[in-house]
């Protein structure tokens, strides 16, 4: 149900008790954090999934932080909480661990399963001070671990730090994405060299002696077959000099699944 909150900015998406049929996803889209926070450069609202069964408690941090700008889908139980961050594609989780249905951690750990690059920044809270529950928060990937807040400051504080983390990530992934293509690049021209000087010097000489025969052939047949070696020689050679032209390769699917790099002189 769409519930405005705040301003005119933002809404809020609470979601129901779900039935006993309710679906638990076990898969989600991909997505980018690129251009998801409002902190730097960003210019968009921050998505964040808050999973609370208390109706009351609910309410109060969802309000507190629309009011700080953020876009919240809040859920009341462990299921509608996986299929909120399935659908939404939230870069920040907040869970409760007592959810009813599928408890908080447990959705930590299946949210970790559809996001196995960590993408998403999930601090888990619970009412009880137990050590035991921080280790299994832990062990279920959760990112931060706190009490229940006792005030919505304290989690929006929380929040402030998991945002300029996960830019700091976006910023590595970024890097670490162009290091790869260069490397990848580097790579084929390396390999371009190789295959020129190992192809030429031989293709040159198949060149020149099938040009000699086929000056001396006698019958058709002779002569024909001399001009698809030279056809096919001309052929080997433009792949060649097309390979030591490449400047920024791409890949096209030839077969389903393989893929291969596109030497074509068209853009």
């Amino acid at each position: 149900m769409l519930t405005p909150v705040g301003g005119d900015c933002y809404s809020l998406w609470d979601v129901h008790e779900p039935t006993a049929l309710t679906p638990v996803p076990t898969s989600r889209p991909d997505w980018s954090p690129s251009g998801e926070f409002p902190a730097g450069a960003g210019d968009q609202p921050v998505r964040v999934l808050l999973a609370e069964d208390d109706l009351a408690h609910r309410a109060e941090l969802s309000n507190a932080l629309a009011e700080a700008g953020y876009v919240v889908s809040a859920a009341a139980t462990g299921e509608d909480a996986l299929t909120a961050y399935v659908r939404d594609a939230v870069p920040l989780v907040v869970l409760d661990t007592d959810l009813s249905g599928i408890g908080g951690i447990e959705v930590c750990r299946r949210i970790r399963a559809l996001d196995p690059t960590r993408q998403t920044y999930v601090l888990v809270y619970s009412r009880k001070n137990s050590f035991g529950l921080l280790l299994e928060a832990l062990d279920a990937g959760a990112d931060d671990y706190i009490l229940q807040p006792s005030t919505p400051m304290i989690l929006r504080a929380r929040l402030t730090i998991a945002e300029r983390r996960l830019a700091r990530e976006d910023v590595r992934r970024s890097a670490e994405a162009e290091l790869a293509k260069t490397r990848y690049l580097a790579g084929i021209g390396e390999m371009a060299i190789a295959l020129q000087h190992e192809i030429n010097n031989p293709l040159a000489a198949i060149l020149a002696h099938a040009e000699l025969l086929a000056m001396d052939a006698v019958s058709g047949d002779e002569n024909e077959s001399l001009q698809t070696i030279l056809e096919q020689a001309r052929r080997i050679a433009d792949v060649v000099r097309r390979l030591s032209s490449l400047r920024n390769p791409t890949s096209v699917e030839y077969v389903p699944g393989k893929r291969m790099v596109h030497l074509n002189d068209e853009p």
